[in-house]
């Protein structure tokens, strides 16, 4: 996304942190207070705003260990951390030409981007897990449920199916072992056995039709 690094912010010893020399009003000695100097930073968000690449690296340069040490406090995982930072580069590469500095200073609104996209991530883990423990306790219910008359016919059509099973050719019973003993859709049994998708449904549809045929069950 950046291709140059030739722009440099900040003076010589600066906070390894990236601060930046943000303006602060000074007294001059005779007791009047100078105009702040200009945010460099301003400057840059407005050149990248208008396509500036070169302006953006050094928007980047001058400002990704503060934006990369934000993102990880709040993701806590480092291979995540630089996904979502990078992913706030983009975003504030996307809107630096609607950056107004009257409204603030343009870390703050870097930060805001980079806090916005770190609890976002959050969130969507924090969903997924959420899903999981939900299925993970159906399946768990469902399981209990299960009555004492209920696992011994289970048990007795399971050895049924085992000598079916065993009719089977090696390839059509991994496949079929893989569908439906572990669990697994037919893209995933396919990738599993190198195979093409279309080659491990004809396995799997093969198997079944064998399968019924052994165990003497209607279409």
């Amino acid at each position: 996304m950046v291709k140059g690094r030739n722009v440099t912010i900040g003076t010589p010893g600066g906070s390894p942190q990236g601060d930046l020399p943000f303006a602060t009003a000074a007294a001059t000695p005779g007791g009047e207070v100078a105009a702040s100097p200009p945010d460099p930073l301003v400057d840059l968000l407005q050149r990248a705003g208008r396509g500036d690449e070169s302006a953006f690296a050094g928007v980047y340069d001058a400002t990704s260990p503060r934006l990369y040490g934000l993102v990880l406090r709040v993701v806590r995982d480092p291979a995540q951390a630089e996904e979502v930072t990078q992913e706030a580069y983009l975003e504030i590469w996307r809107q630096s030409a609607r950056f107004r500095p009257e409204l603030g200073r343009p870390l703050s609104w870097m930060l805001t981007i980079a806090h916005r996209r770190a609890v976002d991530r959050v969130r969507s883990a924090e969903a997924g897990a959420r899903r999981d423990s939900a299925y993970d306790a159906q399946r768990t219910t469902t399981l209990a449920g299960d009555s004492t008359a209920d696992l011994a016919t289970a048990s007795l059509e399971a050895k049924q199916v085992r000598r079916a099973l065993d009719a089977l050719t090696v390839a059509q019973r991994e496949a079929i072992e893989l569908a439906y003993y572990g669990g697994y859709t037919h893209a995933e049994v396919a990738a599993m056995l190198n195979l093409p998708i279309g080659t491990a449904k004809t396995r799997i549809r093969d198997g079944l039709i064998r399968l019924r045929d052994a165990m003497g069950v209607g279409s």
